[in-house]
């Protein structure tokens, strides 16, 4: 057995076959570089023994508000940043991406584009300091794929809503301080209603789910809602419809095929350093010819899926992007990631299964990758749809 990759000996040279770090903006590539260096020197070097014991790796998260990224645009992130934001921690660890994804992304996204004037100013600034905690609560126990028949319902009563249903696989809901919880009303219209201190409200017990083999940093939980009361006041103002809610869907998708990206890119960098260190018959094993044929598999599939980021951001920033299209990022990256960080892990042999070389929890987020935000199916039959015309998830 060799001994474990040297963190010392960063991964600061990134993979950049077709050199798309040239079409970067000198401000695109300080907020990267800021990300990439926090990854370096906070993630890399201490996530593991979160991972192992499935904790909260908070003395970590708790940090992120120091590189300027909470809230994405709204920390005057272009769309290119946004997603190399998610790219770099992704290759650092998925539960710490899926952490900011959810409070900077899914929750403040929320807030940002559904909510009233007054609920931004309201929420919005503790949320950009992370001084409350955001959890966005769509997928219920026996709903998954068919988000738009959710079974969660409110009924108002006088100056509240009052909540019945439950909810599963809710990242950051036992840390939050605001959860957005999604329901209908008694008209069947769509609503996201924000739940204030949810630890102390009456009716609403949550509890973390155990037994995850990825993403064990970060707490997802089941939530059950027995007559919850939100205020009307809480009840996000622009929003009635399915199809306002999936604008925030879709840019969780844009940030899932960067996520995707960078868990594929930093597989393939710890294994081909591996590759030219670790020797078998008097020679390192990049010398030999199935060595090769990996690398040279992952090595292509990580530059297209770059390539694709790079041009889907383009598309996001010009306003140019459907469901379609982001519904196949989503599908090609998560896919391949599969592919790229199997790969790696092969070409480690034994030492891929241990924690210690980073690949194995890379390999395990990639699964998670595959099925959320929209399960990897269901943006296959989204593009297909989209292609011809017809429908076919139904």
């Amino acid at each position: 057995m060799v001994a474990p990759i040297n963190e010392s000996q960063s991964l600061y040279e990134a993979f950049d076959y077709y050199h798309m770090d040239d079409l970067l903006t000198d401000k695109q590539r300080a907020t990267r570089d800021r990300v990439r260096d926090f990854v370096q020197q906070e993630v890399i070097p201490n996530i593991n023994p979160y991972w192992e014991k499935a904790e909260t790796p908070w003395e970590i998260i708790k940090k992120l508000p120091e590189l300027g990224i909470i809230g994405g645009p709204l920390a005057g992130l272009d769309m290119t940043e946004v997603g190399l934001v998610t790219f770099e921690l992704a290759k650092g660890d998925g539960s710490v991406g899926t952490f900011y994804g959810v409070h900077s992304g899914l929750a403040m996204g929320s807030i940002g584009l559904l909510g009233s004037d007054e609920q931004k100013a309201r929420w919005m600034p503790d949320m950009l300091k992370m001084t409350k905690i955001g959890a966005f609560g769509l997928t219920e126990p026996k709903v998954g794929s068919n988000a738009v028949g959710i079974q969660t319902v409110a009924r108002k009563d006088g100056d509240n809503y009052i909540l019945n249903g439950a909810k599963r696989w809710i990242g950051n809901a036992t840390l939050s301080d605001l959860l957005i919880i999604w329901a209908r009303d008694e008209d069947g219209k769509f609503g996201g209603f924000v739940i204030e201190n949810p630890q102390e409200t009456p009716g609403l017990t949550m509890e973390n789910i155990w037994g995850k083999i990825g993403k064990r940093s970060v707490m997802n939980a089941d939530i059950k809602l027995e007559d919850v009361r939100v205020p009307v006041a809480n009840r996000l103002e622009h929003v009635s419809s399915f199809r306002h809610m999936a604008q925030v869907l879709g840019m969780g998708r844009y940030g899932v095929s960067w996520e995707a990206a960078g868990a594929a890119t930093a597989a393939f960098e710890y294994a081909l350093k591996y590759a030219k260190e670790r020797e078998q018959f008097g020679k390192p094993i990049a010398a030999f010819q199935l060595i090769q044929a990996k690398l040279v598999e992952m090595a292509s599939e990580v530059t297209a899926m770059q390539a694709m980021c790079m041009q889907l951001a383009r598309l996001m920033t010009n306003m140019q992007v459907n469901e379609g299209i982001l519904s196949m990022a989503k599908y090609h990256n998560a896919r391949k990631a599969r592919l790229v960080t199997s790969l790696a892990r092969e070409t480690l042999g034994g030492n891929g299964i241990m924690i210690d070389n980073h690949i194995a929890r890379l390999w395990t987020d990639a699964e998670v990758i595959y099925t959320y935000e929209g399960s990897n199916e269901i943006n296959l039959l989204i593009v297909g749809r989209d292609l011809t015309g017809e429908n076919a998830i139904v």
